[in-house]
């Protein structure tokens, strides 16, 4: 495949260097607005974008790919309020789009086991439910679109948590996201159950960013040559 990279911070570094070793091309980077007009024709020509860009940039680089028929795959989070007017949009014009707040197999387990573990702990009131989450210092958002996903997961299974919080609770309705950014740290979840007796705990410690890049490597791979919206469940069958 022919890629185009949006974004060339870290992980589209990651990225780049993962699809030339399982024997794609790079053809086009896109870090600022300069290089969509400077790289226009020949992103024309690429097979497939992939976005780990900023979340207030990455919207409109989506709608840039649907304009010239490239399929997308992004990985940037911190815009999901805007997802389902995004797809909408993808399925409307019949353009090709996958979406995932973390393309790494384990946590993709992991969000799998979180939505199992929190129907179980529903019938269990006696236990608190909170998550836990660091990132490096670069990372913009808080907390992780990872971070995102497990707590709705855990809202939609158990009856007495109605939204999630950042760092703080007023209620004994919401759900405690505690965010968390020191050095350069992949990225660490955890999900814990608290009674007055015991804990039960599940967690996930990236040891690099080159699963997050295979994943999504493995994801455009997928995307090409389809129409329509996709996520993880639908590439790895969960």
């Amino acid at each position: 495949m022919e890629i185009a990279i949006i974004g060339y911070g870290k992980m589209g570094k990651e990225i780049a260097e993962i699809a030339e070793e399982r024997g794609h091309e790079v053809s086009v980077i896109i870090d600022s607005s300069d290089d969509w007009m400077e790289n226009i024709d020949e992103l024309r020509n690429c097979d497939i974008a992939i976005d780990f860009s900023t979340p207030d940039a990455v919207v409109d680089n989506i709608f840039k790919c649907f304009n010239i028929n490239i399929p997308i795959v992004v990985g940037t989070t911190g815009w999901h309020d805007q997802l389902e007017n995004v797809v909408h949009d993808c399925l409307q014009r019949e353009q090709s789009l996958f979406v995932a707040s973390n393309f790494s197999i384990g946590v993709n387990i992991l969000f799998s086991i979180n939505k199992q573990l929190a129907k179980i702990m529903n019938l269990h009131p006696e236990y608190d439910v909170s998550i836990d989450e660091t990132h490096h210092v670069h990372k913009l958002d808080a907390p992780s679109g990872t971070a995102i996903t497990l707590a709705n997961d855990i809202i939609e299974h158990i009856d007495c948590k109605d939204e999630w919080s950042l760092n703080e609770v007023e209620n004994a309705t919401e759900l405690p996201i505690y965010a968390h950014r020191e050095g350069e740290v992949a990225g660490i979840h955890e999900v814990k159950y608290e009674s007055m007796l015991d804990s039960i705990s599940i967690r996930h410690n990236a040891k690099s960013r080159k699963g997050f890049a295979l994943g999504a490597v493995i994801a455009a791979e997928y995307l090409v040559n389809k129409k329509g919206y996709y996520t993880m469940d639908d590439l790895l069958n969960l």
